[in-house]
């Protein structure tokens, strides 16, 4: 019987399981992006989103901790650097999960899995996510005519 078994076991035994998502995890943090089957990205969201979280706060406590999942220094790295900026003002909800229809062979539902914050296409802003400064009372035809003038200036001596 099943009772109180809320997790996707995945057909696996523990250990499978717990290094097959960590091997996913420290393969969506190198390459953001990774296709898989639905059921897996599924579980390595519920498994990838606290390590993330946990990334945020860049202490050796929590660097000891995450690194105790995922037992690879560059994606720690790449991890506590470059994602951790990215979804520092994020409260949650790293990942995506778009289903990409069937598996040939087997029939199975696949999906890419991604990390939000990375993907310029759903989100725009996230490349350049810098505040806008305020731009000072120039007229704006002055710096047009000053770089049409230097054109016609290099045309001439030519």
């Amino acid at each position: 019987m099943r009772h109180g078994k809320k997790f996707n076991h995945l057909g696996r035994k523990a250990a499978h399981r717990n290094a097959m998502l960590t091997n996913m995890t420290i393969s969506l943090i190198e390459h953001k992006r990774i296709n898989t089957t639905l059921a897996k990205a599924k579980a390595l969201r519920k498994f990838a989103e606290p390590i993330i979280t946990k990334a945020k706060n860049d202490t050796m406590h929590s660097r000891r901790v995450v690194f105790s999942y995922l037992q690879n220094k560059e994606a720690l790295k790449e991890l506590f650097g470059v994602i951790a900026d990215k979804v520092a003002d994020r409260p949650g909800g790293y990942t995506r999960i778009i289903k990409t229809g069937r598996r040939l062979g087997d029939g199975a539902e696949t999906a890419m899995i991604e990390l939000v914050d990375f993907n310029e296409i759903y989100n725009p802003k996230g490349a350049t996510s810098t505040k806008t400064t305020r731009r000072s009372r120039r007229k704006k035809g002055s710096a047009s005519a000053d770089t049409s003038s230097t054109t016609e200036n290099t045309e001439s001596a030519e």
